[in-house]
């Protein structure tokens, strides 16, 4: 765990894509309005603390009423997933989010994939939830275990994927195919979408096949993380049932 502080260098991380817990800010402080604008935009943490406090914080130097807690959370390439499936001589199984942004879900997602042996979980740069602090409590220590890649284009690394030989199934309540009917083996990429919206139309437009997991309650629709672990259970029952 990192600590950033001063106006300045704390808008710099923001934009610049640094993995950020918290940013703690001191009452009444018109000067750093800007940050707390902008850590919202970005769906950051923000919490009030005293001025003293957080110059305690920075190491008892002015830390100009703000404080951002970063995380050491080192992440990998795409090709860095694929060589590992590589080296157990497995077919690739990865999870795709598109712009899953509640660290719970983000949390147990990765608790899922640990359990069940995917080989690699990717999410997007920009507009989603980031392995922090928070996240690493929620997946029991599995963050330490499974590869996390963050990549700018989530469309582009879906067909880079599948120049790579993975076959892409998005999941989606208004999907073509059941996902018990579905055929799931072989190099495979589970596209799991935002929490209110789902996959994206373009996300959508690039999978192989939009899948669905049938409901016969009065809700419609499943957390996210539920669906990708129904999903993920799938592939490996239907993975150990053909061996």
């Amino acid at each position: 765990m990192g600590i950033i502080y001063g106006k300045n260098p704390v808008m710099e991380a923001i934009n610049s894509g640094v993995t950020i817990n918290k940013i703690y800010v001191s009452n009444n402080q018109k000067e750093i309005y800007d940050v707390i604008k902008l850590a919202k935009q970005k769906k950051i943490v923000v919490v009030e603390a005293k001025k003293q406090k957080l110059d305690e914080m920075a190491g008892n130097k002015n830390s100009q009423g703000v404080v951002a807690s970063i995380t050491d959370y080192k992440y990998y390439d795409v090709d860095d997933i694929l060589e590992y499936a590589k080296s157990k001589n497995e077919p690739p199984f990865v999870i795709i989010l598109d712009k899953i942004e509640d660290p719970h879900n983000l949390g147990a997602i990765i608790r899922t994939c640990e359990c069940m042996g995917v080989h690699g979980v990717i999410i997007p740069k920009r507009n989603a939830c980031l392995v922090t602090d928070t996240v690493e409590k929620v997946s029991a220590g599995a963050c330490s275990y499974v590869k996390v890649a963050r990549v700018t284009n989530i469309n582009d690394t879906i067909k880079y994927l599948k120049e790579n030989g993975l076959w892409i199934y998005g999941l989606d309540m208004d999907g073509a195919s059941c996902i018990y009917d579905t055929k799931l083996d072989g190099p495979i990429g589970i596209v799991v979408g935002n929490e209110g919206h789902g996959i994206s139309r373009l996300v959508a437009k690039n999978c192989d096949i939009i899948i669905n997991i049938p409901m016969t309650g009065k809700i419609n629709s499943l957390n996210a993380s539920v669906s990708a672990a129904i999903s993920i259970y799938e592939v490996c029952r239907q993975k150990n049932k053909g061996n």
